[in-house]
Parts: structure tokens; sequence; C-alpha cells
């Protein structure tokens, strides 16, 4: 299997991006538990009108969410999602590692105040995702590396038709329909053969201002711009790709990191043990840890057993529910939903510190079991 120039790109600078936000998250959690009040505060500081931890969260994430976007179209269209036969096997792992979690998460939530959190252990981060896959070296089968990258590409979706559809409070059909007219105007354009960036841009920019207004999160924006921008047949000279190529570094090396150091300025208190035994925590920690391998893992076996798609060459079962154990890293888009299921400020910072502890927990579960079950480039039978 011959992976494209562009999804080399987006691995690599994923993979590197993803080691950046660890370093990240030591220095924010360092600096937000040394005495140094100031550095929580700053991202708290007014700016615009909001602040700037706003600005990072609800606007430069929608960049973010537009080059998932991006990448998700150009997966459809030419990728591993063009099949539909090889596309439903990472579409059901994705399923099993949305819908396992979540549910492990209700099992100890629902009914309570903190049963809007369902979605936090759905989500799985590609980048520290895939960073911990390339510590892997070249004992990782290209297979794997296009399954767990069209497995969390796809996770993105379902978690932003979670966002879209579960965490949307109030509605302002003013300000929808006007940001809906204008995703339509832009895919007229697009029929038109519209190629010049500028309009897209100026457009999604106004679509953004109005979905902000309307109630959805306007992250929503960047998936459905990326969706009116033209793809073409997908080569070096398409609108889709130069941008998609532009935005790779911006995102990995300035969005994400900026992310991590705003949302993981977390005080962590002398009462850690009760954190972690309180109901919500059980549930994210278990919907991480135990949930996304085993959801992953069963839906595409069960799947593949029925003959509704097929295990892909070159992998087994046991790389399956490694990269399951990966898929349990949530970070970036499980803080994201945490930011948007709870009010409680407390709740919100034991939640993402929970999330930090599974995520590193899955992650080394996973690096130790695809790392024992990986030799060379071979693969190993279940039995």
């Amino acid at each position: 299997m011959k992976l494209s120039g562009l999804f080399n790109d987006f691995f690599h600078n994923e993979k590197a991006s993803g080691i950046l936000l660890i370093a990240c998250t030591v220095v924010s959690l360092a600096l937000s538990n040394c005495g140094f009040d100031g550095y929580q505060h700053f991202w708290h500081s007014p700016m615009a009108g909001q602040t700037i931890e706003y600005w990072i969260n609800d606007g430069l994430m929608t960049v973010f969410f537009l080059l998932i976007g991006l990448e998700l179209e150009r997966e459809i269209y030419i990728g591993e999602l063009a099949n539909f036969k090889d596309a439903l096997f990472p579409i059901f792992g994705a399923l099993g590692g949305m819908l396992v979690p979540a549910g492990i998460f209700l099992m100890f939530n629902f009914g309570t105040a903190t049963q809007s959190g369902a979605g936090i252990p759905m989500a799985t981060d590609i980048a520290f995702a895939l960073a911990v896959l390339s510590l892997l070296g070249s004992r990782v089968p290209i297979a794997l590396k296009v399954f767990l990258t069209a497995l969390a590409v796809i996770d993105d979706l379902g978690a932003i038709l979670v966002i879209a559809f579960f965490y949307t409070k109030s509605l302002d059909f003013t300000n929808l329909f006007i940001a809906l007219g204008i995703f339509g105007l832009l895919l007229i354009f697009n029929r038109l053969k519209v190629r010049n960036l500028f309009p897209y841009l100026i457009g999604g920019i106004l679509m953004w201002y109005f979905m902000l207004h309307s109630g959805v999160h306007a992250t929503i924006t960047g998936v459905l711009l990326a969706f009116a921008i033209p793809f073409g047949n997908g080569d070096e000279k398409s609108t889709s790709f130069i941008l998609q190529d532009f935005l790779h570094k911006p995102v990995a090396f300035l969005i994400l990191p900026l992310f991590a150091l705003a949302n993981t300025a977390i005080f962590l208190g002398s009462d850690v043990g009760e954190t972690l035994s309180q109901h919500y925590s059980i549930g994210i920690a278990l919907g991480l840890i135990v949930g996304k391998p085993l959801g992953i893992f069963l839906l595409t076996y069960v799947a593949s057993a029925f003959g509704w798609c097929k295990l892909p060459e070159d992998l087994n079962w046991k790389t399956i529910l490694g990269v399951g154990f990966l898929g349990g890293i949530g970070f970036t888009m499980s803080i994201f939903i945490t930011l948007l299921a709870f009010d409680d400020q407390d709740i919100i910072n034991n939640s993402k510190l929970v999330i930090l502890l599974s995520s590193l927990v899955a992650g080394l579960a996973g690096f130790l079991f695809l790392k024992i079950n990986l030799k060379g480039n071979t693969a190993l039978d279940i039995n």
C-alpha cells in the first residue's frame, strides 16, 4: 500500500503535534501548580469583549475543524473511505468506539446532573494517537497507520455531530438560517467551479459569525466550509489540497498547542482521590480506557464475522485491539466536549484532569500492547 504525499504530511505533522502537545500540557500543569497565579488568569484576560481562552476555543479551533473536514473530504473522495466496502471497517470501529464509551458513562451517570458528559469519552485525539503510534517506528504496517487515521477522522466527525445535535442548548433560527444560506451560496460557488479561495474564506467568516449567534457551536462552521471548498480531482492544484497543505503546520504547531496551554491550566488540589471517585470521573475513565478498545474491537469483529466488512491486509485482531487502546486517548476533543457539557467550573477542571490521566493510561496500554504484538511488519493471528 502506497501512501499519498498529503497523507504522509498529515501523519507526520500530527505525530510531531502530538509530541508538542505533551510538552505543552506538562508546562501548563507545572505553571498552574507552582504558585504563579498569573498564568491561569492570563487565559481569562479580556480580549475584544471575550476572554483569550474563548477566542482559542470558539475561534481558532474552527480552523482545526476545517482541517479535519478537509481530511475527511479527501478520505471520502480518494482515500480510505472512497471504497464503501473498505470504509465500513473503520466506520464500524468508530461507531463502536463512540457508542460503548458513551454507554459506560451513562451507566454511572444516567439521571444525574452530569449525564450530559456522555459525549466526553466518545472522542479520539488524532495528534496524540498518531504520535504514540509513531514511537513504534518501522514495525507499524502502513495499513495500521491508515486505519487509525481513518478511524480518528470518522470519530471526530461523530464528535462534531454530537456537538451539533446534543450540545446546542437554544436556537436562534434567524441566525441559523442566515448561516445555512451562506453555506448554500458557497455550494453554488462550488458548482459554478469558482476556484479562488477568497470568496470561500470571506463566506466562512460570515458563516462563523451567524453560526456563533445561532446557538449551534461555531466550530461546526469549519466542517461545513471544508465541504463547500472545491475538491476537483484532489491533485496538488486543487483548491482543497492547497488549503489543506497550508493549514497543516499552523494547526499542528500553533492552534493545538495554544488549545492545550489554555485548557490544561488546572490546579491540582490535595483531594485528587475524591476527584477520581466521582461518578462522572469513573464514567470518563472507564469510557476511555475500557470502552474505547472494547467498542472498536467488538464492533469490527462482529461486522467482519457477519461479512459486512473485512479485516485489512497486514493486520490482525491483536493490532486492532492495540489501536483501540490508542483510541482511548481523548485529550483535545474530550476536553472540547467537556467545555460544552458542563457549566460548573470545578466539574470541568476535574473532568480535564481525569481525561489527561485516562489518556495517559490508554496511550501507555496501546503502546505496550502493540510493541509486544508487532514484530517488524508481520501480523500475528488472534490465536
